[in-house]
């Protein structure tokens, strides 16, 4: 009775929690594009985390794809972004385009380019994206340039790294 107990007790908690424990990540792809002397940046962050952080910031109602969704968000996204990311190349601040945004599934997906780089020897990327907000978050950043690849992961404690290419 008392084994038959314990093994009821174990299944329990182990599937309750996968219901209980939300993770936070978000998913930073860099890459240098030498023959367009370019660095081309995707992000990807949960929809419902991103609407809940610019909703509280800037005092709006996103309401992402819906009906009601707000026709400007885009500037909310750029100026957040903005704010919340930062790029240094070869040790250089660099100031990046917002290209756009694009939704798949529960994910938002960002694009943004740095013009006008020559080379690329290393990157140091500030990332603050959602930390505030969610103070668990982790911002994975990958990067290619030329046949490397690095990777880092950043959090709300360690939120800048450089990722060297020599």
């Amino acid at each position: 009775m008392k084994s038959k107990f314990i093994t009821i007790l174990f299944i329990s908690l182990f599937f309750s929690s996968f219901g209980v424990h939300k993770y936070y990540l978000s998913l930073t792809q860099i890459k240098f594009k030498e023959e367009q002397k370019s660095v081309q940046i995707i992000i990807n962050v949960f929809m419902d985390d991103i609407e809940l952080a610019l909703n509280k910031d800037y005092d709006i109602d996103l309401r992402l794809t819906t009906k009601l969704e707000l026709k400007d968000n885009d500037v909310y996204f750029e100026k957040y972004l903005k704010k919340k990311l930062e790029f240094k190349i070869n040790g250089e601040f660099k100031a990046y385009n917002y290209l756009g945004k694009e939704y798949d599934g529960d994910l938002v997906f960002f694009y943004l380019e740095i013009e006008n780089i020559e080379s690329v020897e290393t990157i140091e990327i500030k990332n603050k994206i959602l930390t505030f907000h969610f103070p668990t978050q982790q911002n994975l950043v990958k990067s290619k340039v030329g046949d490397k690849n690095k990777s880092v992961l950043l959090t709300k404690e360690e939120d800048s790294s450089i990722l060297n290419y020599n």
